[in-house]
């Protein structure tokens, strides 16, 4: 039996041969990330006449640069196996050695195949790596639209300081409507009172009603005939607000969008993630694209590790540290989606909830209380996909 391990990089890959006696076949093969490299790579295997029947491949989840690889090999009809360090505990402890060099990490790469035995990684299905790539573009998006906020509301700070203290939401629709027509105080006090109380009414669709809709507009007057902001400039001020305002509608939108998408296409699959409490429609389908196929992990404690939510533990001589923090090395996007869940549950999850309670009763801050409680929903959310059954809290 041979071993193909395969170093991935951006532009570049290297790939390389053993034997079953974990010798060297041959030299490396540096080959491009394109369409040309495939084929130098097939060449390289021909040569050397390895075929899926006597051949194991292995290469490291750098990135997405690894997934063309993959895709490659797995046509071919070749087990292929994919590693993130994270997952994996025989390369996290090849890695010790510190091999830096491509040539180096590829033969290592070959003999984790070899000596591990690992299975096969399940080739990506279609809707998943969608739902991948919508997840991270929404909250992109998402992020995107909070940045363009904070810019408004560093305007309003300067022109009209007051506005804040006026509606409950500043990007709620009335606000929105105000800020676009009348932005900047003397915009407001050239309006009539009358006019603008109508003009309340119809911006919030008449939920604010005749009475409460003169209330406020002479609220708003009042403040912008006493507001301490810039009185100059006010023609550069009311564009930015303006077009920032026209941005976030736009973000909007393609949020909209993008979540009804990701919302079908994660009914397509078999996950009752959604039974978890505080996990909604939207965070199911975050956890699934970055999650993937399950069977990529063998233990919880290995999506925990995925997920950045596992303890860093600082260490040196006789000295151990007792403040450990979460490591933060894994996917992001899958710790943010599992960290919000975990905020809603630690208040609502009949079984979460009490953990929670227990460690800020024992002293721990509201931030570790909750990092404990999304490691312990990471493994529910293991069990799970694995099992494939609806979640039963079981209050301790």
């Amino acid at each position: 039996m041979n071993y193909l391990g395969i170093d991935i990089g951006k532009h570049n890959h290297e790939a390389g041969l053993i034997d079953e006696h974990g010798q060297p076949i041959g030299k490396t093969l540096r080959f491009s990330n394109s369409k040309t490299g495939s084929e130098k790579l097939l060449k390289f295997l021909n040569r050397h006449e390895i075929t899926p029947d006597n051949c194991a491949c292995g290469l490291e989840a750098t990135g997405h640069y690894w997934l063309s690889v993959f895709s490659f090999l797995h046509k071919l009809g070749f087990k292929v196996t994919s590693f993130n360090p994270l997952q994996s505990d025989a390369l996290r402890n090849f890695y010790i050695r510190k091999t830096k060099t491509d040539v180096q990490d590829a033969y290592l790469i070959a003999q984790v195949i070899r000596i591990d035995n690992p299975e096969a990684t399940p080739f990506i299905e279609e809707d998943l790596l969608q739902l991948k790539h919508l997840e991270r573009l929404r909250y992109s998006l998402v992020d995107q639209s909070s940045d363009v906020k904070r810019k408004i509301i560093s305007l309003l700070d300067q022109v009209f300081p007051e506005y804040e203290h006026l509606f409950s939401d500043i990007f709620g629709v009335s606000s929105t409507e105000v800020l676009l027509q009348y932005p900047l105080p003397e915009d407001l006090l050239s309006i009539d009172t009358k006019r603008l109380a109508d003009f309340l009414n119809q911006a919030s669709k008449g939920r604010y009603g005749d009475r409460r809709a003169h209330k406020k507009a002479n609220e708003l007057k009042e403040e912008a005939q006493d507001s301490f902001g810039i009185s100059i400039g006010g023609e550069a001020f009311r564009m930015q607000i303006h077009l920032l305002l026209e941005q976030i509608s736009l973000l909007d939108r393609q949020i909209s969008e993008v979540e009804a998408s990701l919302i079908e296409l994660s009914n397509r699959q078999d996950h009752y993630l959604t039974t978890i409490i505080g996990i909604s429609d939207v965070l199911a389908a975050t956890i699934l694209g970055e999650i993937g196929s399950i069977n990529r992990f063998e233990r919880p404690e290995q999506l925990v590790a995925f997920a950045g939510l596992d303890a860093s533990v600082h260490q040196s001589g006789n000295f151990e540290g007792n403040r450990m923090k979460m490591s933060k090395r894994g996917s992001p996007y899958l710790r943010r989606a599992i960290w919000q869940a975990a905020f809603v549950a630690s208040f609502h999850d009949p079984a979460l909830s009490p953990h929670y309670e227990k460690l800020r009763n024992r002293g721990k801050v509201h931030g570790t209380a909750v990092g404990a409680v999304a490691r312990k929903l990471t493994h529910i959310i293991f069990a799970i996909l694995r099992d494939k059954k609806p979640y039963e809290p079981r209050p301790q």
